[in-house]
């Protein structure tokens, strides 16, 4: 018996994962670290506030990448998303004495049983705003 997802079995609108990222300051290092980002808005309190960011943000693309974890999990396999889309439309501030919350919700948003593809909606919102807009994953089942 097979833990992959059913294309057949599957319906707009159904949940098919949750998760709560929690991002803290060390978690930024080392992303920027292995991604060569290093761009003060990520470390630097003192330089984000006055660039006018609300102090210490996480990477967009770390934050991107942590959210489609949930499409991977639920697949089976990283490798049956096949596209991966989304627009940046809030920074996620980042304390330094704890972690910011991100809370992920991997809805269907549509099937195609003839391409054996589901397009995955992702709904990534911090402190109750969305901070990735139009997330949408392909994965081929």
């Amino acid at each position: 018996m097979s833990d992959k997802p059913v294309l057949e079995q599957l319906a707009v609108g159904d949940v098919v994962g949750t998760r709560t990222l929690e991002l803290d300051r060390p978690r930024l290092v080392r992303y920027a670290g292995a991604s060569g980002d290093f761009n003060r808005i990520h470390w630097d309190e003192a330089f984000a506030t006055g660039v006018g960011l609300p102090g210490v943000i996480a990477h967009g693309m770390l934050t991107m990448g942590s959210a489609v974890a949930v499409v991977e999990d639920w697949a089976g396999d990283p490798g049956a998303v096949v596209d991966y889309q989304t627009r940046f439309t809030r920074p996620v501030p980042v304390p330094a004495d704890g972690t910011a919350a991100v809370e992920v919700t991997a809805t269907i948003g549509a099937v195609d049983l003839e391409k054996r593809t589901a397009r995955v909606d992702l709904t990534v919102v911090h402190d109750g705003a969305k901070v990735l807009g139009k997330a949408q994953a392909l994965v081929r089942l």
